[in-house]
C-alpha cells in the first residue's frame, strides 16, 4: 500500500502504547497518519480495508540502542571484511530490523549521515533512524582500538570522512571532538563514561572522562537546539558522573545503587537496559576473556534493572543489536518482564517511553489520532504471551508512516 492510499483496520483489539485498557476498535489511516480512531465502525470511503478480528494492533516498536553497521561481532570476520562491505551489509541489517517490527531506532555508533539520508530518501528500507555517528572515548577507554601489538582493531568502522575519530582527552579536545561529531550530522552525542565488556584494554567498572569533560559534552549539545547525550555507562562511578553531568540516558546501567537511582529520578534520566546484549555475549561467538567479563556482571545487571524499575526509573527499550544478530530485538521484551516489568509495561518501554527517550513522541510511539501510522498488527495477544512478539510469523501487518511494509492478510 502506498502512503497516499487510505486504509481502515477494523475490529482490532487496540493496545495503545500508553497503558490504557485494550479495546476493540477501528483505525482510519490517511496521508501517513492516523486520522480517526473509533470503538464503532468507521464509515468512510477508503482504498483498502483490513479486518483484524481476533488480532491485536499496537504501535511500531522503537529500539533505542542499535548498531546497524555491525551484525554479531566476530573478530576474524571483522578483520577480513572490506571497509565498504559494511555499508552493503547494513542494507540487510536495516531491513531485518524493520521486518522485526522496529519502525524507529537510535543508532549508538557506526551509522553516518549518508546511511540516515539513504533511509530518508527511500533508497533503503529500515527504521527511521537517529544517529550518534561515533561514540566518544578516552585514550585506553571503551572504544580505543589500540592493541598491545600496536594494531588497531576498531569495534566500529575506522575513521573516515563523515565519521571522525572518537578518541579525545582533556577539555579542549573533548569540546572540539563534540563539535566535529555534531558537524558530521549527529542527532545525539554518545559518550563512554565507563569501560565495557567488549573493550580490548579496559573493564566495565573503569571510570572514564572527568565530570568536567562530560559537562562540556552536555553543554555543547545544548547549544545545538538541545541535542542530548547518551552515556554508555556500566560501572557505578561512571554512571553517577554521567547523571550529574546532565546526560539524557544511561545505556546498560549494569551497576546501580540507591544513590544512582535517586539521581536518575531527580534528573529525569532514561535507562536503556540492553539485557539481551549481555545474554548474547555469554552465549555468542566471543573470546573467553569477553565472555567471562559478561558472566561476572550478569546477575548485577539483572538486579540493577529490577531495582531501578521498582523505584520508578523510566525504562526505554534498547537491545544493542549488532552485538548479536539483528532480528532478535524483541526478545528484549521478555527479558524485561523477567526483571519485573509487566507485559504492558514492556510494550510501553518499547513504544511511548522509547519515543520520549528519542524525543519523537510528538509524532509516534502510541496509537492516537494525528500520530504517524507506525503500527503492528499481531495474531497472538502479547499481554498474555509477551514472547510471541519475537516471532516474526506472529506479526501479520507492519505499517511505517502508513506504508505497508508487510501484510499477510487479505483485504476485505
Amino acid at each position: 500500500m502506498r502512503t497516499d492510499q487510505s486504509l481502515i483496520i477494523k475490529n482490532a483489539t487496540i493496545i495503545d502504547g500508553i497503558g490504557e485498557q485494550p479495546y476493540i476498535g477501528s483505525v482510519f489511516i490517511n496521508n501517513k497518519r492516523i486520522e480517526k480512531i473509533n470503538s464503532e465502525k468507521i464509515n468512510i470511503p477508503v482504498d483498502k480495508v483490513i479486518d483484524a478480528s481476533g488480532m491485536f494492533l499496537l504501535p511500531g516498536i522503537i529500539d533505542c540502542h542499535v548498531h546497524v553497521m555491525m551484525n554479531q561481532y566476530n573478530l576474524m570476520d571483522h578483520i577480513n571484511t572490506p571497509f565498504s562491505l559494511n555499508f552493503y551489509n547494513s542494507i540487510h541489517n536495516l531491513e531485518t530490523l524493520l521486518l522485526t517490527g522496529i519502525t524507529s531506532a537510535r543508532d549508538a555508533g557506526g551509522a553516518d549521515l549518508g546511511v540516515k539520508r539513504a533511509l530518508e530518501n527511500k533508497l533503503l528500507k529500515g527504521p527511521k533512524l537517529k544517529i550518534s555517528i561515533t561514540p566518544l572515548s578516552i585514550t585506553g577507554g571503551h572504544l580505543d582500538a589500540w592493541m598491545p601489538s600496536g594494531i588497531k582493531l576498531h569495534l566500529l568502522n575506522p575513521p573516515y570522512p563523515g565519521n571522525p575519530e572518537g578518541i579525545c582527552d582533556g577539555l579542549p579536545e573533548v569540546r572540539k571532538k563534540v563539535r566535529q561529531i555534531l558537524r558530521a550530522g549527529a542527532d545525539v552525542i554518545k559518550t563512554c563514561s565507563t569501560g565495557g565488556v567488549l573493550s580490548p584494554t579496559d573493564h566495565p567498572e573503569f571510570t572514564q572522562f572527568s565530570m568536567e569533560e562530560l559537562k562540556i559534552m552536555v553543554a555543547e549539545g545544548a547549544m545545538r537546539k538541545g541535542i542530548k547525550v547518551m552515556a554508555h555507562a556500566q560501572g557505578l562511578e561512571g554512571i553517577k558522573n554521567a547523571i550529574k553531568a546532565g546526560v539524557h540516558s544511561i545505556e546498560h546501567g549494569v551497576m546501580l545503587d540507591n544513590e544512582a537511582i535517586d539521581l536518575m529520578l531527580e534528573n529525569n534520566v532514561f535507562l536503556v537496559p540492553t539485557l539481551l546484549a549481555i545474554n548474547s555475549v555469554i552465549h555468542g561467538d566471543y573470546s573467553e576473556k569477553t565472555k567471562n567479563k559478561a558472566k561476572a556482571i550478569f546477575e548485577t545487571h539483572q538486579e540493577s534493572i529490577a531495582k531501578a524499575y521498582k523505584s520508578g526509573v523510566k525504562i526505554a527499550m534498547g537491545t544493542d543489536s549488532g552485538v548479536m544478530e539483528h532480528g532478535r530485538n524483541l526478545e528484549e521484551l521478555e527479558l524485561m518482564c523477567n526483571v519485573g516489568l509487566s507485559p504492558m509495561e514492556s510494550i510501553m518501554s518499547a513504544t511511548s517511553i522509547a519515543s520520549q527517550c528519542l524525543e519523537i513522541n510528538k509524532e509516534t510511539g502510541n496509537i492516537e489520532e494525528g500520530k504517524i501510522a507506525d503500527l503492528l498488527l499481531v495474531k497472538e495477544n502479547p499481554l498474555t504471551n509477551i514472547s510471541s512478539l519475537a516471532n516474526k510469523d506472529n506479526i501479520k501487518v507492519i505499517l511505517q508512516e502508513g506504508e505497508e511494509i508487510k501484510n499477510t492478510i487479505q483485504y476485505g
